[in-house]
C-alpha cells in the first residue's frame, strides 16, 4: 500500500463552487501566458505595465465583484480570493490585488451614484488604476495624526500635504486620499475625511519612486499635494467620517494581507521540498537528512495551520460576520510565520538560496514587509488585547 504525498499547495476551498473553479482555471491559463513569462522583467522595471492591466480588464479579471451595472460580474468575495492567490503564485500582481480588494471597495461602498458611474467602469476595465494615500512621513499606523489638510473654500477643497509608502503611487491615476478636514477635532480621528484625486489634477505630483527591499514589481512612491483644488463632489462619503470608513474596510484588507503571506508560505515550502529532493551533499539527498526532515515537518505544520485558519475566516467574512479579533490574530500570526519560515527555506537552499535566480530569494525579500503593512503586527496585538478586555 502506497502513501499519498502531501501537497503544500492546497486547491480545495470550502467556499468554492463549480463557477469559482471555472474562473480559476481560466485565470490560470491567462496568467501562464500573459504574466509568468514577464514576472522577472516586471521585477527589474519595478512596474507592471499598463498593457497587462488592459488585458486583465478585457478578460474580466479585475474587480469581478463590481455590479454588472458598472461593467463587473457581480461576483462574490471568493472570486477576489482566487485572483489574489493566482497572482501571488506567478508574481507581479500586488498592485492589482490592492486595486481590486482594498481601494475600489471604498468607491463602491461610500461613493455617490455619480462617482460610481464616473470611476467604476474604468476600474473594472483597467483604464483606471487606483491607490490609497494614508501613510505620511510622520504618521503610519496612527492615522489620526495625519497632517495632510483639505480646507473647504466655496464649492471646492484645497489639499496640501505629503504621503509616503504609497503602493501603485507611480502608476495610479485615481487616488483615495486621507486628509484632515478638522485639525482641531477631539478626538483627532473625527477630523479625518477621504477624497478622490485624479492623477492629472494641478498641484498634484509624484515624488521619488521608492526603492524597496522586496515586492519590486509593485511600484511605491511619495505623493505631494500643493494647493490641489478639487470639487466638493470629490469628497468620498461624509466629511469627518474618513477614519470610520478606513476601519470599516480594514477587516478585508487584513484578511488579504494574511492570505498573501499564506500563499507565499505555501510556495516557499513547495520550492524547498523540490530543491532538497534534488540536491545532494556528502553523497546523499539533502531530503534524507534528519535535520531537513524535521525542519520541513515543522514548516509544513505551520503552513497547514495557516491555511485552515484563513479559509475559516474567509468563509465567515463572506457571511458578513464581525471577526475583527480573529482577523487581527491571523494577520500577525500568518505574516510572522511566513517571514520566519522564509529564513529556514532559504537556509535549506544553501548558497543557491542567496542567488536572485532562485525564487526563494525573492520570497525572502517580499514577505519581510508582511508584519509591517496593513497595520503593524504590534498594532494587531493591541487590538487583540483590547478585545480580551485588557
Amino acid at each position: 500500500m502506497t502513501t499519498a504525498t502531501w501537497n503544500p499547495v492546497k486547491t480545495e476551498r470550502p467556499y468554492f463552487t463549480q463557477e469559482h473553479l471555472m474562473f480559476r482555471d481560466s485565470l490560470r491559463k491567462f496568467l501562464e501566458k500573459e504574466a509568468k513569462p514577464y514576472a522577472e522583467e516586471w521585477e527589474e522595471n519595478q512596474m507592471v505595465p499598463q498593457s497587462f492591466w488592459d488585458k486583465m480588464g478585457k478578460n474580466g479579471f479585475i474587480c469581478p465583484w463590481v455590479d454588472e451595472e458598472y461593467g463587473g460580474l457581480g461576483a462574490d468575495f471568493a472570486f477576489s480570493i482566487i485572483l489574489a492567490e493566482e497572482l501571488g503564485r506567478v508574481g507581479g500582481g500586488g498592485g492589482i490585488g490592492l486595486h481590486n480588494t482594498i481601494v475600489v471597495p471604498y468607491i463602491a461602498t461610500f461613493g455617490t451614484a455619480e462617482q460610481k458611474h464616473k470611476y467604476l467602469p474604468g476600474c473594472v476595465n483597467g483604464q483606471i488604476i487606483t491607490a490609497i494615500a494614508m501613510s505620511e512621513p510622520g504618521a503610519g499606523s496612527d492615522l489620526a495624526q495625519i497632517k495632510t489638510t483639505a480646507v473647504k473654500k466655496g464649492d471646492h477643497y484645497i489639499i496640501n500635504g505629503e504621503k509616503t509608502f504609497i503602493s501603485n503611487g507611480i502608476s495610479a491615476n485615481l487616488i483615495v486620499v486621507a486628509c484632515k478636514t478638522d485639525p482641531n477635532a477631539i478626538p483627532a480621528h473625527k477630523g479625518v475625511s477621504l477624497f478622490l484625486v485624479e492623477g492629472d489634477t494641478p498641484g498634484f505630483s509624484r515624488g521619488r519612486k521608492l526603492k524597496k527591499m522586496g515586492q519590486h514589481s509593485q511600484d511605491t512612491a511619495e505623493l505631494i499635494f500643493e494647493d490641489v483644488m478639487i470639487p466638493e463632489g470629490n469628497l468620498l462619503g461624509e466629511e469627518g467620517k474618513g477614519f470610520y470608513y478606513l476601519m470599516h474596510k480594514l477587516q478585508q484588507e487584513r484578511i488579504m494581507a494574511a492570505l498573501g503571506a499564506q500563499v507565499a508560505a505555501e510556495q516557499m515550502l513547495q520550492l524547498t521540498i523540490e530543491y532538497v529532493k534534488g540536491r545532494e551533499a556528502f553523497g546523499t539527498k539533502i531530503s534524507k537528512f534528519q535535520n531537513t526532515q524535521f525542519k520541513l515537518a515543522e514548516i509544513a505544520t505551520q503552513v497547514q495551520i495557516g491555511r485552515t485558519f484563513i479559509d475559516d475566516l474567509i468563509s465567515r467574512h463572506m457571511n458578513e460576520e464581525d471577526i475583527v479579533t480573529e482577523v487581527s490574530m491571523a494577520k500577525w500570526w500568518v505574516t510572522d510565520m511566513a517571514r520566519r519560515i522564509s529564513a529556514d527555506c532559504l537556509q535549506l537552499h544553501g548558497g543557491y538560496g542567496y542567488m536572485d535566480e532562485y525564487r526563494i530569494s525573492r520570497f525572502y525579500r517580499d514577505v519581510a514587509v508582511g508584519p509591517i503593512y496593513a497595520g503593524s503586527n504590534e498594532i494587531m496585538k493591541v487590538i487583540i488585547a483590547k478585545k480580551l478586555g485588557l
